[in-house]
Parts: C-alpha cells; structure tokens; sequence
C-alpha cells in the first residue's frame, strides 16, 4: 500500500491499461440499446451501465491508494480485467442466452475487488470499511446469479434490487475511513468522461457504415462533433478545475463523501448522458432524413439534458451554488424531445448543437472574466 504521506502521482499506465475494457464495455453498453430500441431495452441498458459503471468506482478508489506497481497487485488487476472483458463479451445477450455468464464474470470482477482491498488494508480504517462495504456487494452478485435463472420482469425487478443494494455500499460507514488522494482521483474520472466522449465518436462513425457518406450523412457526423466538443467544453473548460480545487481543499472527512456524492454516484449521470447521446447520434447517422422514433430521440435529447443534470448536482454539491443557466439548457433539451419525433434526425442534431454550442458561447462570455482568472491560476 502507498504511504499517506506520499507525494500526489498522475495516473498510472496499469490504470489506464484497465480502463481500456471499459471502452468495450462502454460500446457495448451503447450496441445492446442500438439493438432494442425500445423503453424494455434502455431500462435494460441502463442497468448493464450502472452495473458496469459501479465496478468501475469500486477500482478506482482502490488504485487510487493502492501500489499499482507491486507484482501480485498488477496480477490482481489483470485477472479483474479478463473477467471485465468476459462481461463486456456477454452484455448483447446479458438478460437472455448469457445471463449466467455475464453474472459470474460480474462476481468475479467484485470479488476480486474486495479480495485486492482485504489484501493491501494494513490500516484498521481501510480494514473495517472493507468488511462493512463486503457485504453489500456479496447480496448484489448473489442477486445477479439468481436473475439469471428468470426472465422478463422478474429478471428485470432482481437486476434492479441488485444495483440499488450494491449502490448503497457506498453510502455504509463513515468519510474518514477512506483515504484519498484528490488530484489522482479527479483525474481519475476526468479520464474515463474521455473515454465515454471516445466511445461516442465511434458511435457515430459506426452509425454511418453501410449509409452512403451523402451530403447529409456528412452534415450530421460534423453536427455530432459540434455537439460532443461542447458537452467536453462543458465539463472540461471550467468545472472540472473547480472540483479538484475544492476536492484538494476539504479535510479529510469532506474529501471522502464529496469523492463519493460528486464522482462515484453523480458522475454516472453525466456517463449515461454520453452513452444516450452517442445512441442518438448512431440512430441520426443511420437515419439522417427520417423522424427519430421516441427511444432515440429521448436518448439524443434526453440525453443532453441528463447530461447538463449531472453537472448541476455536482455544482450543487460542491460549490452549494445553483447553475441557472444549464438548468434551462436541460429543460430546452427535454422540450426538444416531441418536435424530435416529428422532424428529420438531421434537424434535431442541429438543434442539440446549437443548444449546446450556444449554451457554452453565453458561459465564455458571460463568465469571462473569472473564467480568465481561474485558467490562468491553473497554469501559473
């Protein structure tokens, strides 16, 4: 284990190796919803998500304490990501043919989680705070074991008792028991809002294989891009050196549950917000000159608007402020979602980049000057 004390490091190579099945997973994620466009299939995606968003939170606090660098650690971690990449394989046909398979790599992937953490915990904090979160994940993979033996609503009802108890692991014990090291940890998820913002470009690449590049097809892929460079701007220009800030200046107690609320449990929001906009964007592609049906045009507006939510409560945590703004950003995106169904799927992608876009052109100017202070604190 790495001592308290030691200096803050960036992200390692092993960190960012293991993220890399996260991609897949994440594509996947975005595929299986791609496949069933319908209300039973999102809820599904959305469960596979915090499924595999919630094994994501549970190494990134490990490996933000933990030596990466020792010998039976690194094999711990490879072990956890081929049985990542057996997950990732198994989600097209998780609530069916690989139900069973898709759970048992899933236990593997917590278990080794848990197992890594008992291991390197020479501290009692660290020590009594695994065997209270312990638990909780045993019941979550034991419940997703035995959803695999049902179907339908059943599955679906165990699948969703499964990830609420799993989630509210998070929430057993209190702050100080974790340590933390804030910069490692925002930058941490700074990474993995990359990833998904990677993933939606392949989407959207994706979504025009087999349609012909047409002027149309071409307009909407550089719409696309318009509309994931402002959601990055959006997170990336200002927010995001905010939040490490505020995360380096709270004491020890404040770092833990702030790390929790803001990155572990909000920033889902803003990830699925990036999983539905990348569907909307794979369904714009392959139909540019066609209304969306009401799945896809909720992704694609929805999810510009779940996304700008997740910022909103991370604000709201963090700063205790309320962001105006983006909140009516949100609403104009979700108001968008009737006219979506309506219109051609080129027109509504104009839409959310000019919203976007425009939403980000009022915050540069209108916050110029304190955005101008902040930057150039950064960098001094």
């Amino acid at each position: 284990m790495e001592d308290e004390g030691a200096a803050e490091q960036a992200v390692t190579p092993l960190e960012l190796f293991f993220d890399l099945v996260f991609v897949f997973a994440i594509t996947q994620v975005t595929q299986f919803i791609a496949d069933d466009p319908t209300w039973e299939g999102l809820a599904r995606g959305l469960l596979i998500l915090a499924a595999v968003w919630w094994a994501w939170v549970g190494y990134s606090w490990l490996t933000n304490w933990l030596d990466t660098e020792e010998d039976l650690t690194r094999l711990g971690i490879f072990l956890a990501m081929a049985a990542m990449f057996v997950v990732s394989l198994s989600i097209p046909t998780a609530f069916n043919d690989d139900a069973l398979l898709f759970a048992l790599a899933y236990a593997v992937v917590r278990v080794l989680h848990v197992l890594l953490y008992g291991y390197a915990a020479n501290d009692d904090d660290v020590q009594e705070a695994v065997r209270r979160f312990a638990p909780p994940v045993t019941v979550a993979v034991s419940l997703l074991l035995a959803a695999s033996f049902f179907d339908g609503a059943v599955q679906g009802g165990i699948w969703a008792v499964a990830i609420a108890i799993d989630f509210s692991a998070g929430l057993v014990g209190r702050g100080q028991k974790w340590k933390l090291h804030p910069g490692h940890f925002a930058e941490r998820h700074g990474l993995i809002v990359i990833i998904a913002f990677g993933e939606s470009i392949v989407a959207t690449g994706l979504g025009a294989q087999g349609t012909g590049l047409t002027a149309e097809v071409v307009i909407a892929a550089l719409l696309a891009i318009v509309l994931a460079a402002a959601l990055w701007w959006a997170y990336f220009d200002v927010v995001a050196i905010v939040a490490e800030r505020r995360l380096r200046q709270a004491d020890r107690v404040e770092q833990a549950l702030m790390a929790r609320d803001s990155y572990s449990y909000i920033h889902l929001l803003m990830i699925a917000g990036i999983v539905l906009v990348a569907l909307g964007a794979k369904k714009t592609i392959a139909h540019v000159d066609e209304p969306l049906k009401i799945v896809p045009a909720v992704a694609l507006c929805g999810g510009v608007a779940l996304y700008l939510v997740g910022h909103i409560l991370f604000r709201l945590r963090n700063v205790r402020t309320f962001n105006r703004h983006r909140s009516v950003a949100a609403v104009l995106a979700l108001a968008c979602i009737p006219l979506a169904v309506e219109i051609d799927a080129l027109a509504t992608m104009a839409m959310m980049a000019a919203l976007t876009a425009g939403l980000i052109t009022f915050e540069v100017i209108r916050f110029r000057e304190a955005r101008g202070r902040l930057r150039a604190s950064v960098h001094a």
